[in-house]
């Protein structure tokens, strides 16, 4: 099977996602008042609603709208304001009710778009909407969001026991029904992506949205957070599409890129094979690292899709969605975009924290306590020092990055530091004095230091006049030693420069 890189030079790959995210921060279910936790006894948080006996009536969940019409602002879409619920008949043993409650041709939000970045001139060539220089000469491309729409989870399956020769290594099939009607949001794209980066991109980019939006944990490890991915090849410089299959139940990240990969490399070998791509539902197998076929695709006809009758139609007031607007915090790009303004951060590092709204808390809080023109240095803490340590205090944050911005420590010595300060109430400025790492900017003190080391190094002096100018590297080192550590490196850079250019 030929390589990624050697396919998408001949073949075009069209990409779309189906993105499907647990509602986890409710406290109950889509359709009943049975409490929303996966982590209790099997079948406890279970009810005649959620388990589908005849006669039991649903409620929807009114916050569950609240955070669906949320997510569908901060994706630009078009909130509905008359949507209804269908059924969606088929059977699955994770279904007791033998159909799924969802949204049928109009869903609470549609017709959206989510903004991503993509390096390389190729994202000229894209064919959807319009397409804008970035500030770091990446391209802006609007990836286009067909629809979210409303539906409840099915229950959860594991597998347990097993035979020798037995069909899939197992005897018994368990369900636990506490999952069963959590609320959960589908998220459909248009097939605006082209490579299983940009497609892993768009995901960890919506995981981050959600993140900040608090609507769900977002957790790919739990699957409170799943990814189906469709992809289809056509010849480059062709319009038309071609048959697409649908990968199932993508868990991470790795998995929707790798999987990707793999299909548009075998697509591409059948193709080129002169054979033909059915339309098919496949499995990726990561241990394996390909993709088998589930079963083949089913249509709409299959579905029997027809409206709820337990379930009114919905007609959301004008009211009731400037609420949900006003509750909208401020997300990742613009906060990306304030951080860089405001204290003239890296735009790649001001986008690391802005991604996780804890750790962009947490830095805002920190910021508080440091001069202005030691957040760059903070951003720099925060981001390298901070997570390698499990109990840090902002006290203890703000007082690394004072030292470090006041070139009183290297970051060799911070981390000792923070190793030694983490999860006690001690203050790194105290440890690093006793232990004698404070490091002199004094000039003058320095620069006595230098003459002494430039007296006893004549060759390697002579070498940086012949134009060996990385020999400044040795002669910085000899001056820590004689300062036995206590000289700031950087002083001692310039100071030796400064010598040996006069």
């Amino acid at each position: 099977m030929r390589k990624l890189s050697e396919v998408l030079h001949d073949w075009e790959a069209v990409i779309g996602l189906e993105v499907h995210t647990e509602l986890t921060t409710l406290e109950t279910k889509m359709f009943c008042g049975c409490r929303l936790s996966h982590d209790d006894p099997p079948n406890t948080n279970v009810c005649p609603i959620c388990l589908g006996m005849p006669g039991a009536l649903p409620v929807p969940n009114r916050k569950a709208i609240e955070y669906i019409v949320m997510a569908g602002i901060a994706t630009n879409c078009e909130v509905m304001r008359r949507s209804m619920f269908y059924r969606k008949h088929y059977f699955y043993p994770d279904m007791a009710k033998n159909f799924q409650t969802t949204q049928g041709p109009v869903a609470f939000v549609m017709h959206g778009h989510l903004d991503l970045e993509i390096a390389g001139d190729g994202a000229k060539e894209r064919p959807d909407g319009t397409i804008e220089k970035a500030i770091d000469g990446s391209y802006v491309a609007p990836i286009r969001i067909l629809r979210i729409h409303m539906e409840e989870d099915a229950a959860k399956m594991v597998h347990v026991g097993g035979a020798e020769g037995r069909i899939g290594g197992a005897s018994e099939s368990l369900i636990d029904y506490n999952r069963c009607g959590t609320p959960l949001i589908e998220l459909v794209t248009e097939p605006d992506l082209r490579t299983p980066e940009e497609a892993r991109r768009f995901m960890e980019k919506l995981r981050q949205t959600f993140l900040t939006l608090g609507i769900s944990d977002c957790s790919l490890e739990k699957g409170s957070m799943r990814c189906d991915g469709n992809v289809s090849l056509r010849r480059r410089g062709e319009s038309g599409l071609g048959t697409k299959t649908e990968l199932k139940n993508l868990n991470s990240f790795k998995s929707l890129h790798d999987a990707l990969a793999y299909e548009i490399c075998r697509q591409a070998e059948v193709l080129e094979a002169g054979g033909t791509v059915l339309q098919e539902t496949r499995h990726w197998e990561p241990s394996r690292k390909r993709t088998v076929v589930m079963r083949v695709k089913e249509t709409n006809d299959d579905y029997r899709f027809f409206p709820d009758p337990d379930l009114a139609p919905f007609d959301l007031s004008d009211e009731f969605i400037e609420r949900c607007r006003a509750r909208v915090p401020e997300l990742p790009d613009t906060k990306r975009d304030r951080y860089v303004a405001t204290w003239g951060l890296k735009r790649s590092d001001a986008a690391k924290l802005a991604g996780d709204p804890a750790v962009a808390r947490r830095f805002e809080d920190a910021s508080h306590g440091v001069k202005p023109q030691a957040v760059p240095m903070l951003a720099n803490v925060m981001l390298n020092l901070v997570p390698a340590y499990k109990a840090l205090t902002l006290l203890q944050i703000t007082s690394i990055t004072e030292l470090l911005a006041a070139d009183a420590l290297s970051f060799s010595q911070a981390r000792k530091v923070l190793e030694a300060v983490d999860g006690t109430g001690k203050m790194p400025l105290a440890v690093a004095r006793d232990w004698g790492m404070l490091q002199s900017n004094d000039t003058e003190a320095l620069a006595a230091v230098v003459d002494e080391v430039l007296g006893r190094c004549e060759a390697q002096v002579q070498q940086y006049r012949d134009g060996n100018k990385k020999v400044v590297g040795f002669l910085v080192g000899q001056c820590m030693k004689a300062s036995k550590g206590a000289g700031n490196p950087k002083v001692f850079n310039q100071l030796l420069v400064q010598k040996l250019e006069g």
